[in-house]
This record gives structure tokens, sequence and C-alpha cells, in this order.
């Protein structure tokens, strides 16, 4: 079975307007390490919740559209379609 790699944007249920931007193999794994506090960026912040993911069969596509959506279009973007 093939493995995917997760293009992730998390929201922050204690400020909506936080949100953060991630990879990984295993969503519900990481999103459990972020609602831990074992991300020194996403610590502050939680509980998060999963706002978009999308799915990717190339890494090396998922983390050029991870770094896309950290720039300033790509927030824009981000903004505006998810």
């Amino acid at each position: 079975m093939q493995r995917f790699f997760y293009v992730y944007v998390l929201a922050s249920e204690a400020d909506e307007t936080i949100h953060y931007t991630g990879t990984t193999q295993e969503l519900q794994a990481r999103l459990t390490k972020h609602n831990q506090g074992s991300c020194a960026h996403t610590s502050k912040h939680r509980p998060w919740r999963i706002q978009t993911a999308i799915a990717f069969d190339s890494e090396a596509k998922a983390r050029a559209f991870e770094k896309y959506l950290k720039t300033g279009s790509g927030r824009e973007f981000a903004r505006r379609h998810f």
C-alpha cells in the first residue's frame, strides 16, 4: 500500500487566527504530538485541530507545497481557499 506525504494546516482552537503548516506521513500521530506540546513552535497555542490536509505521493512535491504555503502568496492562497 502506498504511503502518502501530507501537507497540513492546523488551526489553534484557543485563537482561530493562529495557524501552523507542516508535512508528515502520520497525520493523526503528528496532531497528537502538537497537542501534547512536543513541538516548540506550536506548544503555546494548544489545542490544535486539522483545518486542511492534502495528500501527495511524492515527498518532494509535499515539501515544495509546504514551502509555498509558508510564503506571502501561499498564506494568502491558504486564507482564500482553506
